[in-house]
């Protein structure tokens, strides 16, 4: 078994990745809470009414009608919006040394995902409003829809959608896909690939992700990350994306996701109807109340998030002991996280409110420390001799 090895992050890494964390947070809770002002103040001023006539001036079916109102709104939405994300979504990532794209690629991408966006969310929207309008249960079907439409869209994601942004291509280097299929063999996964994707067109970040549903599950690797990591650290990361299966973590997450979408809709859909006479809609399918129900949404996404981040926390811990108990490597294993967390900028000791609240991963500190504890658990010395 591998002993552990000394790895830092540089501290002038370190510290640049502090200041990135510390902006990104101000900005984004900046920004939620203008947002938030302002979509409270369209509604309760009457903006939304009288932009809700201004749709319906130009036809009566309410479908046409809600498709206008949201063009409107998305692209009053991305004029306001567009500043911000050009310093701290453009400038910055540049800034700091993260962003391998062009000014023009970058607003290619912006607009590629805006449009994928509305080719997808556009019948669920549609699909909403007919509920809203015909059913008093509307957010019980609504649930079971976005449900099965979320299973759906995982299955065709990879081979439909993730190629409009990325290009796949099977990994190049025979041995390491041999022993990465190897691992899928030994734990019981069928995976229908392990492809690389040029990440490096717009990051110089690295990552490593598990995609797909059924028959197009695959692994999927940055061109990042195969080109800065050594094979045994490439191993490493594998092995933890392997854990979230061995470990049942898909199946739970669809789970949870069945049963946070019906409480979270249930919840969102009793407050609305309280809601309504306070901001003087009298009916719920009348469309200038429907940024009501979004205000809504965001209040619940805030307050529910920590669980779902702590959750998603206890996850990577058990996916990074499955990385440990096969490939018995903590030295590759800690250098993999100090080489993460200095190419992607990541904030290895976070304020521990903000960690509570936002991170989805353990902070790097806290996963190489519990990782190092578990190793000598599992592999004591005795055990070796």
């Amino acid at each position: 078994m591998e002993t552990t090895q000394n790895t830092e992050i540089d501290p002038a890494r370190k510290e640049l990745a502090k200041q990135y964390e510390k902006i990104k947070l101000i900005v984004n809770v900046t920004e939620s809470i203008l947002s938030f002002l302002l979509l409270l103040l369209f509604l309760w001023w009457g903006y939304s009414k009288n932009l809700e006539l201004l749709a319906f001036g130009y036809t009566a079916n309410p479908y046409l009608a809600l498709l206008i109102y949201g063009v409107i709104i998305g692209g009053v939405s991305a004029v306001i919006s567009f500043p911000i994300d050009y310093i701290f979504g453009f400038r910055m990532e540049h800034k700091f040394g993260l962003s391998n794209q062009t000014f023009g690629g970058w607003i290619g991408e912006k607009f590629k995902g805006a449009l994928v966006g509305g080719i997808i969310g556009a019948p669920i929207a549609f699909l909403f409003y007919w509920l809203l309008s015909g059913y008093e249960l509307w957010w019980l079907y609504l649930a079971c829809i976005v449900w099965v439409y979320s299973i759906l869209l995982a299955q065709i994601a990879p081979v439909l959608i993730f190629p409009l942004f990325y290009k796949f291509t099977p990994i190049e280097n025979d041995e390491l896909r041999t022993k990465l299929l190897a691992m899928c063999d030994k734990v019981g996964f069928k995976v229908s690939g392990v492809y690389k994707f040029n990440m490096s067109k717009t990051t110089k970040k690295a990552n490593a992700a598990f995609t797909g549903f059924g028959r197009t599950k695959r692994i999927i690797l940055g061109d990042t990350l195969l080109e800065s990591f050594t094979e045994k650290e490439i191993e490493t990361v594998f092995a933890h994306e392997l854990g979230h299966y061995k470990r049942g973590h898909i199946k739970i997450n669809i789970l949870i996701s069945l049963f946070g979408t019906f409480i979270g809709l249930f919840v969102m859909a009793k407050i609305y109807s309280m809601l309504l006479p306070v901001f003087g809609f009298q009916y719920r399918y009348e469309i200038a109340a429907l940024p009501l129900l979004a205000l809504i949404a965001a209040v619940y996404s805030f307050f529910s998030g920590p669980l779902t981040a702590a959750i998603s926390r206890r996850f990577e811990y058990e996916a990074d002991r499955f990385a440990i108990d096969t490939t018995g490597d903590i030295g590759s294993f800690a250098s993999t996280m100090e080489k993460l967390a200095g190419q992607n900028l990541a904030n290895d000791e976070p304020n521990k409110l903000v960690e509570f609240w936002t991170y989805s991963h353990p902070s790097i500190k806290k996963r190489i420390t519990a990782a190092k504890e578990y190793f000598a658990q599992r592999f004591p010395p005795a055990a070796e001799a």
